[in-house]
């Protein structure tokens, strides 16, 4: 689906808001891609998509399934709110900064959803705005012209720069009126448009040794920006011998770690003349930005070095148009393309979406963290793979590309370790080999899934008769491996087995400490021994219980006087 506002009248396009969307949903084998287009420099917080309904998500699906927007690194384009599902610009959006002279200009994202998880892949595609103007890098440009030139001799001038890509880059040239030439605008085989002048009507210098025109490059904005130069046309007495190349096309591989300074190639061109005709001078020749800012070159000695260093994962090639120029304005042209060699100069990233630090025992194939890796270098430099330690009962996934899960491998018990310490190590495949490092803690929390432990299955404890009531005759003790509420233990009596045992007039027991107290004077003649059991349960949800026995034996005190039976 694509959409387009009509244009706004021009004196209200300072303040016209101008969105354009385009929503292209893709049912592939693997899952669903979304791809959605916004145009540059719309400003933080502009409404890009609703994504719960292009996913066809009902209203709250997002916020329950904790949605959220995940991008390579920690650039962050997207925000998403998960309550209205719309999705918005987290920030303002420069094309020429992010994608350079690269068009299409894709930012790539992922949507997770958990519970349960699932990756959707996305694509936010940057549209170009018209806001740079051409612009050349001389504001004169010389050129020296023979006057023996026949008519319908072509004379290629340097091109202006537009940072803007498209229909909204360079699309014509015009030069000032004039009677000697007219200009032509031709294609480059890389794309770009360049101007070529053509001579209309022979010189004479005698007659007119100078002529001034202005050059002007024109974008296909609307209306369209524009850029001069001046050109300047010195008229040169006959030379007749140009200078040429031992080659048209020069192939350097340079690698990215290359010092500044280092000697990429030297050229070198032959002319025939003597004299100043025959003085060659080396120059660059409708060069971009790019090639200005990384290369310089030696005038007399055609030296081509690095001026900054090479960076495989921003330009991996470029294209220098050299021109070899005599002293008497002939010039001959080759072209040299210098291939970026790549390095492993960068380690794996390692960016954490999703960690969970507290998992409760006993719940296997549980999601501690889920987490993207990259490498910005490429072929084996750029592989990379995902490890944790052995002998850990966990396990990493992989979901998506370069998008994993750290899971349970099983059932984790707290009793036996409540903590562990994962390193997580990407390496990537190059030489040497980098590696980057993440640490995560997981701590497992309890649950209750043991039942308090008498010390002794059966307790035996002796009270002499006559006792004084309240009397503490005994404890019984249990323990609980657990922890917290679940580990809390409380004691109760059982309900006798005999029930004419007036058990709850003998004894009573602490609940908290499990000590126990005779309630009431025993009597050795009336009641020699009697047998109770005892709870001990705990504190969790639901609770766990276990029992003892206790024995209580009352011992006899000489508390009767002997009596004599007479016949």
């Amino acid at each position: 689906m694509e959409t387009q506002l009509p244009k706004a009248p021009q004196k209200r396009q300072v303040t016209a808001i101008i969105i354009v969307l385009i929503l292209l949903i893709l049912w592939e084998v693997d899952g669903m891609t979304i791809k959605y287009s916004v145009l540059e420099e719309r400003e933080s917080g502009s409404y890009v998509a609703n994504l719960a309904k292009d996913l066809g998500l009902g209203l709250g699906e997002l916020e329950a399934r904790d949605a959220r927007i995940l991008s390579k690194g920690n650039q962050q384009y997207l925000q998403l709110e998960q309550k209205s599902g719309n999705l918005i610009l987290k920030e303002k959006l420069d094309r020429e900064e992010l994608c350079s002279d690269t068009d299409p200009c894709i930012l790539h994202f992922q949507v997770l959803l958990k519970s349960p998880v699932h990756f959707i892949q996305g694509e936010l595609q940057l549209l170009d705005v018209n806001d740079h103007a051409p612009e050349f890098l001389e504001n004169e440009i010389l050129l020296k012209i023979s006057e023996s030139s026949h008519p319908g001799t072509a004379f290629p001038l340097k091109i202006a720069q537009d940072l803007d890509v498209g229909s909204n880059t360079v699309q014509n040239y015009t030069i000032s009126t004039n009677s000697r030439f007219h200009l032509f605008t031709l294609n480059h085989s890389d794309g770009r448009r360049y101007p070529e002048l053509v001579l209309d009507k022979a010189l004479d210098r005698e007659e007119q040794s100078e002529l001034r025109l202005t050059l002007t490059a024109l974008d296909g904005g609307s209306p369209p920006r524009t850029g001069t130069a001046q050109v300047l046309i010195v008229v040169l007495d006959i030379n007749d011998n140009a200078p040429e190349f031992a080659q048209l096309l020069y192939e350097v591989q340079v690698p990215e770690n290359s010092p500044v300074g280092s000697l990429v190639i030297t050229v070198f061109a032959t002319d025939l003349d003597a004299g100043t005709y025959g003085e060659l001078s080396y120059s660059f020749f409708q060069s971009s930005n790019q090639v200005i800012q990384a290369f310089e070159i030696n005038a007399v000695t055609g030296e081509i070095r690095l001026k900054k260093t090479l960076d495989f994962e921003e330009i991996r090639s470029y294209r220098l148009e050299i021109e070899a120029s005599d002293g008497g304005g002939l010039s001959g042209k080759c072209t040299i393309a210098i291939e970026v060699m790549d390095v492993n100069d960068n380690a794996p990233e390692l960016t954490m979406s999703v960690l969970i630090s507290d998992i409760p025992e006993n719940t296997p194939d549980t999601v501690v963290a889920i987490f993207g890796i990259s490498d910005p270098d490429s072929g084996e430099n750029g592989k990379m793979m995902c490890t944790i330690q052995d002998h850990l009962p966990f396990v990493l996934k992989l979901t998506v590309e370069n998008f994993y899960t750290l899971v349970t491998e099983r059932a984790l018990d707290r009793e036996s370790q409540a903590e562990y310490n994962i390193t997580i190590t990407v390496t990537d495949l190059g030489t040497p080999r980098l590696k980057t490092q993440h640490n995560i803690t997981v701590t497992v929390s309890d649950v209750n899934d043991n039942a308090p432990a008498f010390s002794q299955t059966t307790y035996t404890l002796r009270v002499r008769e006559n006792n004084s009531p309240a009397l503490h005759i005994g404890s019984v003790s249990a323990t609980d491996r657990d922890s917290g509420a679940n580990a809390q233990v409380t004691y109760s009596l059982l309900p006798p087995a005999d029930p004419q045992l007036p058990l709850a007039s003998l004894v009573s027991i602490n609940a908290d400490n499990g000590q126990l107290f005779a309630l009431r004077s025993l009597d050795y003649e009336a009641l020699r021994a009697f047998e109770f059991g005892v709870r001990a349960a705990d504190r969790g949800s639901p609770a766990l219980s276990s029992q003892a026995r206790v024995r209580v034996l009352v011992l006899d005190d000489n508390d009767n006087a002997p009596f004599v039976l007479y016949p």
